[in-house]
């Protein structure tokens, strides 16, 4: 079991108090003037924040290490050593931006044998569980639940054994997930071709919709499956379920409760994702969504570091669903990113409120005005309608909202006063620098 709460600087009340306090002021300030100028936009800045202060995102569990890529791996100090130190890691996150209130497990990485104790220990910092992550898409040696490789693919493999191993591991998950209180379960495989003929295409998609029908067949009541596409790595010629095509086509063969979970970096490049979302809301499979940011594929960098834009334009096609189908519309949203250089959770603070920035902007969208705009085919003017709630300055709402949760006016600030990252590198001995590969 952990030790880290007899040493780690605790996040109680009076610490965080203390340091807003020097920002209070003027954030009062601040947010009264915002109130002003919504106000002459005929906007309520207080459902604003209040709709801000109950949206969350999932933090991963895996986020709260270093990640790399296939060149190297850089370990930072203080690395989570098993899943309770990642619970730890992720509760600050909460704690601080009060933003990431459930973590999403991966497994086998975070298997244990005792759920239960997780689940409690977890309740204890705040935090509930998310959608769980299967994981046949690499080796797991010494696991005897898995002696067979996936080397050839695992849900899709041509051997019958690989594939029964596969979906043997994916119901492990859902009875990890039961104990968990989770409600989802996610299926990414790497299944697919590096090279032209290697692999029979209509076949592969074939034994991925019989296995995940398989899967499909014992999930318990009230959970969802969510399938998730990739567009190519490691099958970088042909992936099984590249596209939200691909994920489509399989989620209506295997059923209702089966839907498309959406990736911010799994796309083509100049792909518009926003469409996808709008088609996926249309079809009634948008599961949900993983949240990151990209330059040149699937980059998994910090969420709005570098198309802040594109992320809000993704949350004006979500928030317009929501206000049009109300309380059924309720997809799952997750941080899901590979911070390579910076303190993870530093970065997972930052995401957090970039996402709850998008989600706030897109809230400020005067949708009969643009509804107007698009049915007398004023397009410059639709644009400056989505462009005003764009650069809107959002920012006193969402340290408002945190203010208000007993949370920190600024996260980062209070992160690196508390003096976290050192309390845990002396109790958690340094991971040795190793090669490649994201962890």
């Amino acid at each position: 079991m952990n030790d880290i709460t007899k040493s780690a600087p605790v996040f109680d009340q009076s610490f965080i108090a203390a340091q807003n306090a020097r920002l209070a002021d003027d954030l009062a300030r601040d947010y009264e003037h915002l109130g002003a100028v919504l106000r002459r936009r005929g906007i309520d800045i207080e459902t604003i924040t209040a709709a801000v202060s109950k949206f969350g995102v999932a933090a991963p569990s895996w986020a709260a290490g270093s990640g790399g890529t296939r060149f190297a791996r850089f370990p930072m100090a203080g690395e989570p050593r098993h899943v309770f130190d990642k619970i730890d890691d992720c509760a600050v996150v909460n704690r601080l931006a009060a933003a990431t209130p459930a973590v999403s497990l991966h497994f086998p990485w975070d298997e244990t044998e005792d759920p239960l104790a997780l689940r409690a220990y977890a309740a204890n910092r705040g935090l509930g569980f998310d959608a769980v992550n299967s994981n046949t898409f690499q080796d797991h040696p010494g696991n005897a639940r898995h002696p067979l490789s996936y080397k050839y693919g695992s849900l899709t493999h041509t051997d019958p054994a690989v594939r029964a191993q596969a979906v043997a591991h994916n119901l492990r998950c859902i009875e990890l997930g039961e104990a968990l209180g989770s409600k989802a379960l996610t299926v990414w495989i790497g299944d697919g071709a590096n090279f032209p003929g290697q692999q029979h295409f209509g076949k592969a998609f074939e034994r991925y919709i019989e296995s995940v029908q398989a899967v499909y067949a014992k999930l318990p009541a009230g959970w969802q499956l969510f399938l998730e596409h990739k567009m190519y790595e490691p099958a970088f010629y042909a992936t099984v379920i590249q596209d939200w095509g691909s994920s489509l086509l399989a989620a209506q063969a295997v059923g209702k409760n089966c839907k498309c979970l959406v990736d911010l970096g799994h796309h083509a490049p100049n792909v518009n994702i926003e469409m996808i979302v709008s088609r996926l809301i249309h079809a009634d499979k948008l599961a949900g969504f993983h949240f990151n940011d990209s330059k040149y594929g699937d980059d998994d960098l910090d969420a709005g570091v570098i198309d802040p834009y594109r992320l809000f334009l993704i949350f004006n096609e979500l928030v317009d669903a929501e206000q049009r189908n109300g309380a059924g519309f309720n997809p799952a949203y997750m941080l899901d990113q590979s911070h390579n250089v910076t303190d993870p959770i530093e970065s997972l603070l930052t995401s957090a409120a970039e996402v709850q920035r998008a989600y706030a902007q897109a809230l400020l969208v005067d949708r009969e005005v643009l509804a107007a705009y698009q049915t007398n085919n004023d397009p410059l003017m639709a644009s400056q309608t989505l462009k005003q709630a764009f650069v809107t300055d959002v920012q006193p709402i969402l340290a408002t909202a945190r203010l208000r949760k007993a949370a920190a006016i600024d996260p980062v600030a209070v992160y690196r006063a508390s003096g976290y990252r050192a309390a845990v590198a002396r109790l958690r001995p340094a991971k040795p620098s190793g090669g490649g590969g994201i962890v």
